[in-house]
């Protein structure tokens, strides 16, 4: 089964994707989060470190442009390829305020006009093959039909659909009718993104859409790290294996971060990891008070020492429980 980690912006950074890749097998590819070129035609320091080679050593790594501006898209692809990457995402589904207020992102899908144009360049230029990321819609499903019509044009690499509107963010339930639609339709790999939390969820996805190239996961594989191993015959997730992966992740983070940085860092990664357990509130919330090393290490010791594992692992929301 081909998976494809997400990226979730301030989470699955160049740490946490070398530390997965060394604990964890079954992810095919890595997707970077966003870089955003701008007029100066310059990475911010943040961004290098990102796209590094050094820093997405010993797995295969996509990295992402966020940008409504065809010279700055192709000036980011060129530099990309100069780096080694023999492809770019491009980002049309990030559903952000502070990105969709500037045009980009899923808001790029308000204005078809301006997208039909903006391709239009960027694939007629591109130095480097092009995959697509999109939603199905600003405001509405029924804006599919004519996005998807616009984009089935064009040659990219593959379409990763999350067939949700900007408006729902990640509420309400993919509209899975609009992803089969493309699927009829598309001459380029189709990946599936959106609510995969369980090794069933993407099987049953599959069964019910075999033509689907790969799945893409994000908040799923979060919530259990092991989860393409498990979709791909290997062992599910312990006790022992996400313990390892914590302390591994945190002693990489205090290595490259200062101690306060590596903190924050770890209580938002635990939001997801909190996930593994039987009702975790109360130690979560302990978790997100600490303020120093070895508060956060005493949580945590208190959290897998006295909280069960969940049967099945998955991504829920604080009321939910853990099936």
């Amino acid at each position: 089964m081909t998976i494809y980690f997400a990226p979730l912006e301030g989470v699955t950074d160049a740490v946490f994707r070398r530390t997965h890749a060394a604990c964890f097998s079954g992810v095919d590819q890595y997707f970077i989060p966003f870089v955003s070129p701008t007029h100066h035609l310059v990475f911010t320091p943040k961004e290098k470190r990102a796209v590094s080679p050094a820093e997405n050593a010993g797995f295969h790594a996509v990295p992402q442009i966020l940008s409504k501006n065809a010279p700055e898209f192709l000036w980011a692809a060129q530099k990309l390829r100069e780096l080694g990457y023999e492809e770019v995402n491009l980002n049309l589904g990030c559903p952000s305020a502070t990105v969709t207020s500037k045009g980009k992102g899923s808001g790029m899908l308000r204005e078809l006009g301006a997208l039909e144009a903006f391709l239009d360049e960027i694939f007629a230029h591109a130095p480097l093959a092009i995959s697509i990321k999109t939603r199905i819609g600003f405001a509405a499903r029924e804006e599919w039909n004519a996005i998807w019509t616009l984009l089935s044009r064009y040659p990219a690499s593959k379409f990763i659909i999350h067939p949700r509107t900007r408006e729902q963010f990640y509420t309400g339930s993919p509209c899975r009718e609009a992803y089969a639609g493309t699927l009829q339709t598309a001459r380029s790999p189709v990946v599936y993104n959106g609510d995969l939390f369980t090794a069933e969820d993407c099987r049953s996805l599959l069964e019910t859409y075999p033509q689907t190239a790969a799945l893409m996961i994000g908040r799923g594989l979060l919530a259990n790290p092991a989860l393409a191993q498990e979709l791909n015959g290997g062992v599910r997730l312990t006790r022992e294996a996400l313990r390892a992966f914590h302390d591994r992740l945190y002693d990489a983070y205090l290595q490259s971060h200062p101690r306060n940085v590596a903190l924050i860092r770890m209580r938002v990664i635990m939001n997801y990891l909190a996930c593994c357990f039987v009702e975790p509130r109360k130690a979560l919330k302990a978790i997100r008070k600490t303020q120093n090393e070895a508060a956060y290490r005493q949580a945590i010791d208190h959290l897998f020492g006295e909280y069960e594992m969940c049967t099945v692992p998955r991504f829920r929301s604080q009321e939910e429980e853990c099936p």
